[in-house]
């Protein structure tokens, strides 16, 4: 009986290194996905910075349109 949970304690000490082992991999995936987008979101952000400083081509403001 002894050596039977002996066996026991080890074997969900066993799933518990396993369990740990894949959520330490599903959070570095996390991690680096999460690092992706934060990079892509500052990209964008500039993208949309350097637009709204340009001048648009056909937005003169106060210009009349060509039939008056």
């Amino acid at each position: 009986m002894h050596e039977q949970r002996l066996i026991d304690i080890e074997s969900k000490l066993a799933h518990q290194e396993h369990l740990l082992s894949c959520l330490d991999e599903a959070l570095t995936r996390q991690q680096a996905q999460l690092t992706r987008l934060e990079e892509l979101c500052r990209s964008l952000l500039e993208q949309i910075r350097s637009l709204s400083e340009q001048p648009s081509a056909g937005a003169g403001g106060d210009e009349r349109p060509p039939h008056y």
